[in-house]
């Protein structure tokens, strides 16, 4: 007797992912099942069904506003429509379960074109995504954030008053963020290199979990974060998305969103490294590696992107790029602006 494929998805998800196939392809045979480490908040898996690969996703994250797969699948249903996220064989949002066409990624670094061509080809897809219907709206991406940060002081896991600084940078940052700001866009808000597949031709946008109407600049501001690293990066990313360089007044907003982003990305690996890695010590400080002695970190230690220790610091990193930028002459000037 053939063993059956689902049997390595815990029994408590198996039924909704045997519902999901039966919906999908009918009486068609799963005949190959592979977990795939993508994230933190599902479960995927690569499945074969007469013949053809496709990606099975089981969210395991807990709903809120912000996460909540009714919308996100509909988002990605959108982008799937416009040819920006991979063509979706099923969604259900209320059982949090999608099957999507699976897709070969390359390493983003084998690029066609190298580095240019991947941030113009990035700034390109951002243009494309900001121009689909709207997504539904949720809270303005500055509380958004705030809220992140007020579970992170909550947390404990660094000193009393270590992040006060934070707190009150953001609160600045708050109050200036509505001035000039332009209509919401749809968004997908965590393009990080995880989320972006290169099929070997074209890139595809992954991971809709987050995905609502927001600020244009924010998937911008987090693109620039992941892969603006060389001079003249930025431009040319920059330029392939807004169509010429910026002026002084979107320079100014690009400024404070990066540091929004910036201020996310910490608060969210270092609750993510607590989640998975257990009781850790207490931050005292916020003494960080350069990125590229983080890679050099990673690879002597041999820690996993994802692992408790290596989203520690990648937190800790981005917290402490944040309270560097606070303290320039740029984020008065900016604020100003």
């Amino acid at each position: 007797m053939l063993s059956d494929p689902l049997a390595v998805i815990d029994e408590g998800d198996r039924e909704r992912a045997r519902v999901a196939l039966a919906a999908a392809f009918g009486r068609a045979p799963v005949t190959g099942l592979q977990p795939v480490a993508v994230g933190a908040s599902a479960l995927n898996f690569r499945i074969e069904v007469a013949g053809r690969p496709y990606m099975l996703r089981l969210e395991k994250a807990r709903r809120d506003e912000v996460r909540d797969p009714p919308r996100a699948y509909a988002c990605m249903q959108v982008a799937a429509a416009a040819g920006i996220a991979p063509a979706v064989r099923h969604a259900d949002g209320a059982a949090g379960v999608s099957i999507t066409d699976f897709v070969p990624a390359r390493p983003l670094d084998s690029y066609d074109g190298g580095a240019p061509a991947l941030l113009r080809d990035l700034g390109h897809l951002a243009a494309r995504l900001q121009a689909l219907p709207v997504f539904p709206a949720v809270r303005a991406y500055p509380d958004i954030v705030g809220s992140l940060l007020g579970l992170l002081i909550d947390s404990g896991r660094y000193a009393p008053d270590l992040l006060g600084p934070h707190r009150n940078g953001l609160a600045r940052i708050r109050e200036a963020w509505p001035r000039h700001a332009p209509p919401l866009v749809s968004s997908h808000n965590d393009l990080n290199p995880h989320n972006i597949l290169f099929d070997g031709e074209r890139l595809w946008l992954v991971d809709w979990e987050t995905a609502y109407a927001n600020d244009p600049l924010v998937d911008v501001a987090t693109l620039l974060l992941f892969f603006a690293r060389a001079p003249g990066q930025e431009e040319v990313l920059l330029e392939a998305w807004y169509g010429r360089p910026p002026d002084s007044r979107l320079a100014d907003r690009l400024f404070l969103a990066r540091l929004l982003v910036r201020l996310f990305f910490g608060c969210a690996a270092t609750l993510n490294a607590a989640r998975i890695g257990g009781p850790m010590a207490v931050e005292t400080d916020l003494d960080a590696p350069t990125p590229e002695a983080f890679l050099v970190l990673l690879q002597r230690n041999g820690w996993a992107p994802g692992s408790a220790e290596a989203q520690r610091l990648v937190g800790k990193m981005a917290l402490a790029g944040f309270l560097a930028n606070l303290q320039s002459p740029r984020f008065e000037a900016a604020l100003a602006g």
